[in-house]
């Protein structure tokens, strides 16, 4: 599964590209993000991805789940969304 890292800064679009591109190649993605900026981020491209796929007749459902992730040596909890094909 290939895993995209989302930050506070990330564009919600390019995000939700991703995503789309990602659904249509491998049918499932998982996103990560830490912090509630990135958890904000990730959850709109999530909802965008939606609109992208929609007309190709493809809808999406997000699995939330916490992950600890490893950032400058130091652990994280970060949330994880499983995003597939319904």
């Amino acid at each position: 599964m290939e895993i995209l890292k989302v930050s506070s800064k990330s564009a919600p679009n390019s995000v939700a590209g991703a995503i789309a591109g990602v659904i249509r190649e491998t049918g499932t993605v998982e996103l990560q993000a830490v912090g509630a900026g990135a958890a904000n981020q990730a959850i709109k491209a999530v909802a965008i991805a939606r609109g992208y796929l929609a007309p190709a007749g493809t809808d999406i459902i997000c699995i939330p789940a916490f992950a600890t992730v490893n950032i400058d040596g130091e652990e994280r909890t970060a949330i994880k969304l499983i995003v597939e094909p319904r």
